[in-house]
Order: structure tokens, then sequence, then C-alpha cells
């Protein structure tokens, strides 16, 4: 760890990534004439009422998956957290992530909280994995999300897809219709006496997104059926016309 006039610089990295920017030298200049940091982080300090331990505790827990590293997924700050959240998109991963460089509270809190001196650190359900070391470890070794124990996007996906023979993905619900399309998807299902289930894609954005991926189809509602995509409003529209949407879905999915 580097110091220079009483203010921590930070370690090797933070030194390596200084010197690649071509600002160590009035970085250090500037801390030795006792100015503000260029890279100075912001401290964001929790509420004075909670605990920091109790804080961090909640943190940890924030999601399944939980990265804490220097800056964030789209922008990592440093090599390391570039390279485990190269590792983590890879495999799938579906992870939250909080910058430490904000919060430096948060930063050195948690060095002493879970025994771990270097950043990144990789928690899942509130349990500490390791660092970058140890990640790249498992993933050499095999399969990184079995060995997490955490599912993929993919993995969830399907089982929505398949929670109900007659799944439909829509904006709202058959109650609340949140776009026209949704509500004349669920209009044509009702008249022809049709059984199925509704995810409401507004609630969750990863979702949202990710089924386009999966299922190579942009838009929604989506209606699938035994697990395969049928289509969106116009070829639903198209087989009720056509008088063959009943054979389409199956007589046995009548109410």
């Amino acid at each position: 760890q580097l110091y220079v006039s009483g203010v921590l610089v930070g370690g090797l990295d933070s030194v390596k990534e200084l010197q690649a920017k071509g600002s160590l030298s009035k970085e250090l200049d500037n801390l030795k004439g006792n100015k503000t940091p260029l890279n100075a982080p912001v401290s964001v300090t929790p509420q004075p009422s909670v605990n920091l331990d109790e804080y961090l505790g909640k943190l940890i827990k924030s999601a399944p998956v939980m990265l804490f590293m220097k800056g964030d997924p789209s922008e990592p700050r440093c090599g390391f957290s570039a390279k485990i959240v190269g590792l983590l998109e890879k495999e799938g991963v579906t992870f939250n992530s909080f910058d430490i460089l904000k919060n430096e509270e948060v930063r050195q809190g948690l060095k002493t909280f879970s025994n771990w001196p270097t950043y990144p650190q990789l928690y899942v359900n509130g349990k500490l994995i390791g660092g970058l070391d140890i990640v790249q470890e498992m993933a050499e070794d095999g399969d990184l999300l079995e060995q997490l124990g955490v599912e993929s996007l993919n993995d969830r996906l399907k089982k929505l897809i398949e929670s109900a023979p007659v799944m439909l993905f829509m904006k709202g619900n058959p109650m609340e219709p949140r776009c026209g399309f949704s509500r004349t998807m669920t209009q044509i299902l009702q008249d022809e006496g049709i059984k199925f289930s509704t995810f409401d894609i507004l609630q969750d954005e990863e979702v949202r997104q990710g089924l386009k991926t999966y299922s190579n189809w942009p838009t929604y509602p989506q209606l699938y059926v035994n697990g395969k995509l049928l289509g969106g409003l116009d070829i639903i529209k198209e087989l009720k016309e056509d008088g063959e949407l009943l054979e389409s879905i199956g007589e046995q999915h009548k109410l």
C-alpha cells in the first residue's frame, strides 16, 4: 500500500493504472502539496443509525451473487475487476455489483469484515467465494455456475417458459394489460377459452431483455406452448383468422 503525506494512494493495481494513464507523477505531486487527489473516491456513508457491520452484512446479501469491485461492469476501473466481470459474463452468471471507489468506508470495512484484503471480492448467498484468482481457478476446473451453486439466466428462462403448458410473456397482466398488443393477445386467448399463465416482463428487466435473445424474438407479447415459442400477436391473430389457433395450441388446453 502506498501513502503520500498520510493519504492512501492505493496498491499495485492503482499505481499501475495511474502510470498507464500518465497521471502518476501529477497525482503524487498533488498529494505532496496536500491537494485533493485526482481520483479521490466519493465517500457515501451509511445512515448513522446503522452499524457498519450490519450495513455490510445487508449489502453482501442484497443479491444472490454480489461483486465488490472497482468501477462497474460497464466501466471497470482496474484490470482485476475487468477480468472477473469478463469471467462471470462469459459463464452467464447473473450478478449485482458495488463500486468500492464510491464508498471508502465500505472499501476499508469489508476487508476487515470478511478478512480479505484485496478487491474484487465475490459473494454468493452472503458467503465470500474469493477474489479473481479463486474465480479463475474455479472456471478452469469446470462449470463455474455449478461450482458457485447459482442458476444461469438461460436456465431461469427455461423454467419460466415451462412453468405452465401455455405461457404468455406480456406487459402487465390479463386484468391490467400495459400495452395494446398484450391486451389484444389476452383477449384472443380468453375468447378461445384457452387456459394460460402469464409473466409480466415489466417487473423483471433481466427476463425482458434475456428472453429476446433466448428465443430470438425481439418483441412482446410472446406465447409459448409446451415450452416452445408459438409466436407474437401477428402470428396468433393469423392462426385465429385461419381457424387454426386451437389446433396449434391443443384442445387439451381449453378451460
